[in-house]
This record gives structure tokens, sequence and C-alpha cells, in this order.
């Protein structure tokens, strides 16, 4: 199942995406977000799917960020060789771990910002992964496994 969100900034409609084109979700959620993201909201969207009314003219409209409000956005720099190597670094021993504020993501033809003073813009294709249970002190990957969540 392949979600998207469609329209102006801060307007977005949530949408499925399939074979015959977009079916509008903002009849029983407000956004794509982390509830809608868990295994329970997931379940809701696949039992209304054949209910749902086409979006039309959904071809028209602004491709917005893929989640609504993200609580964090964790990154890992220098994750692969070949771009520890561009940057005339060796690979990190650990990972690089840093933050970014979630006003940070857009849509894939979103504008970007860059500051005046910049005087070299670099860039990167990110994959995101959204975690689907709320998880703390869990003992064993087992447990990461079949936890329902705390």
């Amino acid at each position: 199942m392949r979600l998207a969100r469609l329209g102006t900034q801060g307007h977005e409609i949530p949408v499925v995406v399939t074979e015959d084109g977009y079916l509008d979700l903002s009849e029983i959620v407000d956004d794509i977000d982390h509830r809608v993201l868990s295994p329970d909201g997931l379940d809701r969207i696949r039992e209304s799917i054949g209910s749902l009314p086409v979006l039309e003219n959904a071809a028209s409209l602004r491709i917005g960020a893929p989640i609504a409000r993200p609580g964090a956005i964790i990154c890992i720099g220098m994750n692969y060789a070949a771009h520890a190597a561009e940057s005339g670094s060796t690979p990190p021993e650990r990972p690089i771990i840093f933050l970014k504020t979630p006003n940070t993501i857009g849509g894939p033809y979103d504008s970007v910002d860059i500051p005046r003073a910049s005087s070299k813009t670099d860039w990167e294709v990110e994959l995101g992964v959204v975690i689907g249970q709320r998880a703390l002190y869990l003992d064993s990957p087992y447990d990461a496994a079949t936890s329902p969540g705390t």
C-alpha cells in the first residue's frame, strides 16, 4: 500500500496511491502521521480502500512531504564508504548520529532555500524509516519483534 500527501503546503490531502488513481483518505484520517502509520491505522486504511472516493485532479496537485509533523528526524552521517571518501574522510568506526528539525522535511519537488552566505551546497537522497510501535526497555530482539507496544 502506497500513501501520499497531495496539495498546497500545510493543507495536504492524505491519499492511497493505486494503479487506478488516488483515493482520498480524508474521510477516515486527518493526515498521514505516526498514528496512521501504526499497525492499527494501516489496518483501518486497508479495510476502507473499497469505499474511498477517487481524488479528482490529483495528478495536478503538489506532492507533499511523506509524513506530517514527524516527532523526530534522527540521521546517520557518513553511513557508507563512498560518501566518506568524497568528503575526504575515512568511514567512522561508530555511527555519526544527528538530528534534524521537523520543519526540514519537504516534498520531492519543493524548493529549498539556500542561505545567502553558502559557498557550497551539497545534496543527497534520504531514506526514511517509520517505527510502527512505541516501545521502551525491551530485553531482547525477540521482544522488539513481538512487543504490542508500551
